[in-house]
C-alpha cells in the first residue's frame, strides 16, 4: 500500500504544479497572448514551420523529449537508494526542468523559431551563439551514436519487439496523408494504428520474434563488423535521414502522436498494476530496495553531484531546449498552447520516471525472470522465474533486487571462459533498461496479462521512444548545422540534406568505430561525457533565457536560481570525471575523454564569461528581430 500512495501523491503533486506555478509562469511571467503571430503561421513553409493542433505537437514533443532519457537515468540513479532519485525527479521536473522547457519553447516562440542557440547571439552576444551551437553539435551527436546501440540492444535481448517498432512507420505514414491531403481526423486513425501495434506485440512475442542471432547466427557484439549493434545503427540511419528530411506531417507528427497513445495506455496498465500488486503485497517499495544505499562500489561516482547528472531527462535536461526551440517552437499554432506543450510535457515525464523507479524496485522485488532456450514453446523463448533464497518474503524481494543491481557479476567470452565484471561500469546502459522492462512487466503480470506479452509491451514502449528521439535528435542536428554554417557562411551544408547526411555520417564513424565492446560500441567510449555535457546545455539554456527575461525588465528569479544549480552541478560532475586521483579520465589515459572534457568545459566557462559582460547593459535593452526579408532562407 505505502508503495502505491508514494506513485499517487506523486502525480498529485505534479496536477498541483500545472494548475499553480505552471498557470503564474504563463500568465505573470511569459504573459502568453493567444493573439501573437507564432513562427509556424508567420513562416508557415509545410515542412518544418506547420500550424498544429497543441494534442498533436504535445505527442510529438513529449515522446521527442522523453526517448529513453526518463527510463534509463532512474533505472541507473536507484543504485544510491529510491528516495534521493524520487525527490530529485519531483522537484527537478517542477521547479527546474519543467521551466526550463517551457521558458525555452517560449523564448524560441518570440523569436521566429530559433534555436536557443541562435537567440543566444542576441540575447547575450554573437560569440555565445557560436559557442552554444558548438555545444549542442557535441551533444547531439554523442546521441545519435548511442541511441543506435541502445535500440540494438532493445532488439537483440527482446525480438519480440522490433515487429511492432517497424511496423508503425508505414502506418504512421498512412495517417500523415490521410489526415494533410485528404483532410481527415487523426484520433481515430491513430488508435486503430495503435491496435494494429499491439496484434503486432501478439505476433512478436508469440509466432515471429524477429532475432538476428538466431536466424543468421549474429551475436549482439562481435569483432566483426558483421554484428547486431552495426546492422541495426546502419538500418537506422537510414531511416532517419529519411524521416529527418520529410515534411514533419508526413511521419514525425503522426508517429509521435501514435506513441503518445502508448505511453499513456502503457502508464494506465502500470499504474494499475502498481495498484493491484501494492494492495496485495506482492510489490513493496521499502522492502525490495533501500531508501538510501550503503553497499556502494569503490570506483562508483558520489551521489552529489553525480545523482543529478545521472536522472538526467527525469528531472531536467538540456536536450529538451532543442526540442523545444528545434521543432516544437516551429508548429505550435498559438502561444496559449505552450504551457501545455512546454511544461505539461515535462511534468507528464516526471510522472514517467517515478514510475521508473517504481518499476526498478518495487517490480524487480517482485521476482527476476532469465530467458532460456526453450523450442517447444512459442517464439523458442519463455520466461522462467529465478528461485530467491532468503527466510522471508521481504527478504527474497531484496535479494531480487540486489541480483539486478549486483556490483558484480560474471560475463560469458567467446572464447567459452567466463570473467568477472563488476564496478560502476557494469550497472550502466542495456543491464538497467532491461530492469525497467522486466519490472514494469511484473506489474502488468499482476493484472493477468502473461509475462511474456508484459515484457514484450515495455520492450516496444522502450524501443519506440529510443526511435523516436533518434529521428527528432537527427532533425534538430540539422538545423545546428545549418546555423553553424551561417554562422561561418559555409553554403553547402545549408542544404537539408547536406546538412543531414553530414550529421548522420559523423554520427556513424562515432558509433561504429572499435568501442569497448567491439565494432558498433563506439558511441559507448563517449558516452561518460553525455551526462555532464546535457546538463550543462540546461544551465546554457537558462542562461538565454533569464537574458531573455532580464532584458524586458521580467523577474528571473525562478530562472537565475536554477541557471546557477545547472552551471555548478555539470562542471563539478566534468571535473571529477577528469581530475579524481583513482578514477579520473586524466590518470587512467583516457585521452579522448579528457581532451574532450577540457573542450566542454572552456566552452562552458567561456560562455559563462561572455554572460558576465553582456549582464552590465542588459537590464530593458532588447534587441528587436530584423526584418523578416533579411532573413536567410533554408
Amino acid at each position: 500500500m505505502s508503495t502505491l500512495i508514494i506513485a499517487v501523491l506523486s502525480f498529485i503533486g505534479f496536477i498541483v504544479a500545472y494548475n499553480t506555478y505552471g498557470k503564474w509562469l504563463a500568465r505573470k511571467i511569459f504573459g502568453l497572448d493567444p493573439e501573437a503571430k507564432v513562427p509556424s503561421q508567420e513562416l508557415k513553409d509545410g515542412v518544418d514551420y506547420v500550424p498544429t493542433k497543441k494534442e498533436i505537437i504535445f505527442g510529438h514533443h513529449f515522446t521527442s523529449i522523453a526517448g529513453t532519457g526518463p527510463i534509463v537515468g532512474p533505472a541507473i540513479a536507484v543504485f544510491w537508494g529510491w528516495l534521493p532519485a524520487l525527490l530529485w525527479v519531483v522537484l527537478g521536473s517542477v521547479f527546474i526542468g519543467a521551466v526550463h522547457d517551457f521558458g525555452a519553447l517560449v523564448v524560441s516562440l518570440r523569436n521566429r523559431g530559433q534555436s536557443v542557440g541562435e537567440v543566444a547571439g542576441r540575447m547575450i552576444g554573437p560569440r555565445a551563439k557560436f559557442l552554444f551551437l558548438i555545444v549542442l553539435f557535441i551533444g547531439l551527436t554523442i546521441v545519435l551514436a548511442i541511441f543506435g546501440l541502445v535500440i540494438a540492444l532493445i532488439f537483440s535481448i527482446y525480438p519480440e519487439s522490433v515487429l511492432s517498432v517497424w511496423i508503425e512507420i508505414p502506418l504512421a505514414v498512412a495517417i500523415g496523408i490521410w489526415i494533410y491531403r485528404r483532410g481527415g481526423n487523426i484520433l481515430i486513425p491513430s488508435i486503430i494504428a495503435l491496435g494494429i501495434m499491439y496484434i503486432a506485440i501478439v505476433v512478436g512475442a508469440y509466432v515471429l520474434p524477429i532475432d538476428l542471432n538466431k536466424w543468421f547466427g549474429i551475436k549482439l557484439f562481435s569483432s566483426s563488423f558483421m554484428n547486431v549493434v552495426v546492422i541495426w545503427t546502419l538500418v537506422l540511419f537510414v531511416y532517419c535521414f529519411i524521416a529527418s528530411v520529410l515534411p514533419v506531417w508526413t511521419l514525425l507528427q503522426p508517429r509521435d502522436f501514435i506513441n503518445s497513445h502508448q505511453l499513456v495506455l502503457a502508464l494506465a496498465l502500470l499504474v494499475l498494476g502498481l495498484a493491484v500488486a501494492g494492495f496485495t503485497g506482492k510489490a513493496d517499495l521499502f522492502s525490495s530496495a533501500p531508501a538510501i544505499a550503503k553497499d556502494i562500489p569503490p570506483d562508483a561516482p558520489p551521489i552529489w553531484p553525480f545523482l543529478f547528472i545521472t536522472i538526467a531527462c527525469g528531472a531536467v535536461s538540456g536536450f529538451h531546449c532543442m526540442v523545444s526551440s528545434g521543432t516544437s517552437s516551429k508548429q505550435v499554432a498559438s502561444e496559449e498552447d505552450a504551457q501545455y506543450v512546454g511544461y505539461g510535457a515535462m511534468l507528464l515525464e516526471g510522472g514517467l520516471a517515478v514510475v521508473v523507479i517504481i518499476a526498478c524496485c518495487a517490480g524487480i522485488g517482485m521476482g527476476i525472470f532469465t530467458r532460456t532456450p526453450d523450442l517447444a514453446s512459442a517464439g523458442g523463448y519463455r520466461f522462467q522465474p529465478v528461485l530467491m533464497e532468503g527466510s522471508s518474503e521481504a527478504v527474497a524481494k531484496h535479494e531480487a533486487w540486489r541480483d539486478r543491481y549486483a556490483t558484480t557479476s560474471t560475463q560469458n567470452n567467446e572464447d567459452g571462459t567466463t570473467s568477472v565484471v563488476g564496478g560502476w561500469e557494469s550497472h550502466t546502459l542495456g543491464k538497467k533498461v532491461g530492469a525497467f522492462v522486466e519490472g514494469g512487466g511484473n506489474f502488468l503480470a499482476a493484472l493477468g496479462i502473461p509475462l511474456k506479452m508484459g515484457i514484450a509491451i515495455m520492450a516496444v514502449l522502450v524501443a519506440s521512444f529510443a526511435a523516436t528521439t533518434l529521428d527528432t535528435a537527427t532533425r534538430l542536428q540539422r538545423y545546428v548545422i545549418d546555423e553553424l554554417a551561417q554562422t561561418v557562411n559555409f553554403k553547402p551544408l545549408m542544404n537539408r540534406y547536406t546538412a543531414t547526411a553530414f550529421a548522420l555520417i559523423l554520427a556513424a564513424a562515432v558509433a561504429l568505430f572499435q568501442g569497448p565492446r567491439g565494432p558498433g560500441s563506439g558511441g559507448l567510449t563517449l558516452w561518460p561525457l553525455f551526462g555532464a555535457t546535457n546538463q550543462l546545455l540546461a544551465g546554457l539554456a537558462f542562461m538565454v533565457i533569464v537574458f531573455y527575461l532580464i532584458r524586458r525588465n521580467k523577474p528571473i528569479w525562478f530562472a537565475f536560481l536554477p541557471m546557477v544549480v545547472m552551471l555548478l552541478m555539470p562542471a563539478w560532475a566534468m571535473l571529477h570525471q577528469m581530475f579524481n586521483p583513482e578514477t579520473g579520465w586524466l590518470f587512467e589515459g583516457k585521452y579522448l575523454l579528457f581532451v574532450f572534457g577540457l573542450v566542454v568545459e572552456g566552452l562552458q566557462f567561456w560562455m559563462i564569461a561572455e554572460g558576465v559582460i553582456a549582464w552590465r547593459n542588459a537590464r530593458g535593452n532588447y534587441p528587436e528581430l530584423p526584418p523578416l526579408e533579411t532573413i536567410p532562407a533554408d
